[in-house]
């Protein structure tokens, strides 16, 4: 009986091990919601709105009259099969095989066709446009499965099968896609016109430390677009020298390239090394950071990017500084004024500052060096990737651990072209669209795209461009990092 009873728990183990992998299955397949379309004087496009981007095929007909998308693993319950007919679409066929829905376009003559794809929200499209503006079918297989709307006629500068959509008055989001001897490569940029907008770094969650999504970032501000910025701790402190509205609000031990905004709105990249100090009562102690972690036998400053509070422990002495003067003393958490600062003194430095009383006067120095001292906004990242027109990649100098400097993985970069406009730039890796690039690769593809000075950003999994509130990438995590800094693309204001 005992046997009889175990048999029959193991069958029940496993029929509901495998109705809940079914179940999983099938709430885990991709869900066709709707389709939708658009006749318009250059091209028609169609739209396939789903719960997340599918696997699917593209093959034409022998004779070119008709293209059929065959979506793969793809649930159509709730899917409405919606008659087309256009000016070049004379019909359309719905079938459904298995998991696979085929949607199959019948075109009129003279006509090809582009597919893309969009990820949130999960889009596939297919635009019908005259043969002579699209790629052989040939070419598609092998080059692109675009991300966006027509081919680009604008600047030579960009490679031939870039595609691109103005998604505002000088604000175009870019989509290269190529093949090398490795796999597929998947790169997306913005280009925005310097005359128009600028760009500025932002904190997750507005402060140090916090951390959040580059799309919540640009959703708080009302950007244009965001891409991912500053290296960065668990817990959202920056690792880098960094500057918001003329505050530093980030440092490190190490001299690294930044790049930054200065008074007059011109962009500037180069290296930069931070030098603090406090004088308290004629006694001078270095700065160890600025809202960061305070460390052993050291001075950090806490200004008001940091929160309301320090939140420090017992173990040391802080000198709340307003109008250059000590105004209030604690030995932990204190509140940071608007306008003011915390020094906040730990082991030797606080042996060294143990007699200053309220009302002492207080210096504090920091120094960046020319011209850092004087720009507004700053990011400090690295490595280089472009100086003048020309691969420079400072990983080595610049000290840079072997998980960025070496191997393929997600990049992004901020760059300046020639015309003086900003390229923001995101390549995806670790995934089978996209393997990723070596600094050195990304270099030279920023290059071509017209970049004449770049410099990296924190990549792998925090790699992401978000464009008009959008995630255009495809972060590989499989969902959004939370981030420590995202750097904007706003309009500049008058």
């Amino acid at each position: 009986m005992w046997v009889n009873g175990n048999r029959w728990k193991k069958a029940l183990a496993v029929g509901v091990g495998l109705w809940l992998s079914a179940s999983a299955m099938a709430f885990a397949a991709p869900a066709m919601q709707d389709v939708r379309y658009h006749s318009g004087a250059e091209h028609d496009r169609i739209v396939f709105d789903l719960s997340e981007t599918p696997l699917y095929d593209v093959r034409a007909s022998a004779d070119g009259r008709s293209v059929t998308i065959d979506f793969r693993g793809v649930s159509d319950r709730h899917f409405r099969r919606v008659p087309i007919e256009t000016s070049r679409v004379s019909s359309v066929t719905y079938a459904s095989k298995q998991d696979h829905i085929l949607v199959t376009l019948h075109l009129k003559s003279g006509l090809s066709y582009k597919v893309s794809n969009l990820h949130k929200p999960a889009r596939v499209f297919i635009d019908i446009l005259p043969a002579s503006e699209a790629v052989s079918d040939e070419e598609q297989a092998k080059k692109s499965i675009p991300q966006g709307a027509a081919r680009t006629s604008a600047a030579p500068k960009d490679p031939a099968d870039t595609y691109a959509e103005e998604m505002a008055p000088g604000l175009t989001k870019k989509t290269y896609v190529y093949w090398d001897d490795d796999g597929k490569v998947t790169a997306y940029f913005v280009e925005a016109d310097h005359n128009r907008y600028t760009v500025k770094p932002a904190l997750g969650r507005g402060k140090i430390p916090g951390v959040e999504t580059v799309s919540g970032i640009s959703d708080r501000y009302q950007a244009l677009a965001a891409i991912n910025a500053s290296y960065f701790n668990w817990n959202g402190e920056l690792i880098g020298d960094t500057k918001i509205d003329g505050t530093i609000v980030g440092t490190t031990y190490y001299t690294r390239s930044a790049f930054g905004i200065l008074p007059d709105g011109s962009p500037v990249f180069g290296k930069v090394s931070y030098d603090g100090s406090v004088t308290i009562d004629g006694i001078t102690q270095p700065v160890g950071g600025v809202d960061a972690e305070r460390a052993e036998d050291s001075v950090t400053l806490y200004n008001r990017y940091y929160g309301a509070t320090t939140r420090t422990n017992e173990y040391g002495m802080e000198y709340v500084v307003e109008n250059g003067v000590v105004t209030a003393i604690h030995q932990q958490d204190s509140p940071i004024p608007k306008d003011g600062w915390v020094v906040s003194a730990h082991g030797k430095a606080k042996d060294a500052f143990a007699n200053v009383k309220v009302g002492d006067r207080v210096v504090i120095s920091q120094e960046l060096g020319s011209p850092w001292d004087q720009a507004v906004q700053m990011v400090g990242v690295g490595p280089r990737l472009l100086e003048n027109g020309m691969v420079h990649v400072t990983a080595a100098e610049e000290q840079f651990p072997g998980d960025i400097r070496y191997g393929r993985a997600p990049r992004s970069a901020i760059a300046v072209m020639a015309n003086g406009d900003y390229l923001l730039g995101v390549v995806d890796g670790r995934q089978a669209s996209s393997h990723g690039l070596t600094l050195t690769e990304w270099a030279y593809l920023l290059k071509k795209f017209g970049a004449v000075d770049a410099i990296n950003f924190d990549g792998g999994g925090s790699s992401e461009l978000v464009v008009g509130g959008q995630v255009v990438n495809a972060p590989s995590d499989g969902n959004e990092r939370s981030v420590g800094a995202a750097l904007l693309v706003l309009p500049k204001t008058k």
